[in-house]
């Protein structure tokens, strides 16, 4: 399990490879659980929540350009 605050040092761009990484991680733990190879279910949904986290810290990262930029709109607008 990785802490958020670890997640959030991270760039855009870490994290969005991040999320593939953990995404591919997922698919194959789903696929060793269906066949009964899955030692630890604990990790599948550990892994599931990292993958959680990374993604709504893009997802804010996101809307908080986008509010950069409206409001760079907003002064330029004057």
């Amino acid at each position: 399990m990785t802490k958020i605050a670890d997640f959030r040092e991270l760039t855009d761009e870490d994290l969005r490879h991040r999320e593939r990484d953990l995404d591919e991680q997922v698919f194959r733990l789903r696929i060793q659980k269906s066949m009964g190879q899955l030692d630890s279910p604990f990790t599948l949904r550990e892994t599931r929540r990292d993958l959680a986290r990374v993604k709504t810290l893009l997802r804010e990262n996101e809307r908080n350009q986008e509010i950069t930029t409206r409001s760079t709109d907003e002064v330029v607008g004057e």
